[in-house]
């Protein structure tokens, strides 16, 4: 648990998501695999994306099994290990980020890494480089609400909570209660990947969200490719992410391409 010592943060008034959230416009959000396409490209990654206008930044923690990705982030996280990433590696990458980047940056991964790292000791080294917050897709939302929630708190991290078109009703307003940033509101109950377009059920679940009048605000994931799906999915939502385009944007571009995709998706 954290020590006495450590004096608690009012994260809801000072994390830079909660600021970013609270500005009248619709957000882009963008994910990208740290260490990839190349071990170094993580800190210019993050550079670029800022200089091109983004709202905010996922940093994705490669991860051997990223069982809820698809293919173009898996295979991006194969490279980024092969290339040498490790989450020590990552937090020495970003040790001094926050000297030229002002932007909300979010760490996304999965749980094994952080519970192999220490939780508190991540969470410690999240609040010395600037990292605002977490996402977790497979840490339960009640495993981190009794043992994980007041050291996310201490060092000021906002945590971010998955919810699918399966989720109910109940549990969404659950989880709405217990957030205090955004809620990140998946497409669909697919793995990661761009998509031409969203349906009919997607449609009536954007809907049915935005009914429910919840206190987060909600941010779109899974399945928004270019201007015209980000469009779709920020019309009831306050933004949308992109990660599987932006990968293979990088891919086939490379970095000093990166305004170039922003800009067509604005």
């Amino acid at each position: 648990m954290p020590s006495g010592r450590q004096v608690q943060v009012d994260y809801t008034t000072m994390n830079r998501i909660n600021q970013k959230l609270n500005e009248d416009q619709k957000l882009l959000s963008i994910y990208f695999t740290a260490g990839y396409p190349n071990l170094e490209d993580t800190v210019p990654i993050i550079q670029g994306l800022e200089k091109a206008g983004v709202d905010m930044i996922e940093i994705g923690l490669p991860f051997s099994d990223p069982l809820a990705d698809g293919p173009t982030i898996q295979e991006s996280s194969t490279a980024a290990l092969k290339n040498g990433m490790t989450t020590e590696l990552l937090f020495d990458q970003l040790k001094d980020v926050r000297k030229s980047v002002t932007l909300p940056l979010i760490i996304m991964g999965y749980f094994n890494p952080v519970l192999q790292y220490g939780v508190e000791a991540f969470c410690k080294k999240c609040q010395e480089i600037g990292i605002d917050g977490l996402i977790l897709p497979d840490l339960p939302f009640d495993v981190y609400q009794e043992k994980y929630e007041p050291v996310f708190k201490t060092y000021g991290l906002s945590n971010t909570f998955l919810i699918t078109p399966q989720t109910s009703d109940e549990r969404i307003r659950k989880i709405d209660s217990a957030s205090d940033g955004f809620i990140y509101m998946v497409s669909s109950a697919s793995t990661t990947g761009a998509k031409s377009g969203f349906g009919d059920e997607q449609q009536a679940y954007f809907d049915r969200v935005a009914a429910l009048e919840l206190k987060n605000p909600q941010i779109v994931g899974f399945g928004i490719s270019n201007s015209a799906t980000f469009q779709a999915a920020t019309a009831k939502a306050k933004g949308a992410i992109i990660g599987s385009a932006f990968i293979k944007h990088l891919t086939q571009n490379g970095v000093d391409t990166i305004v170039d995709f922003i800009q067509g998706i604005r």
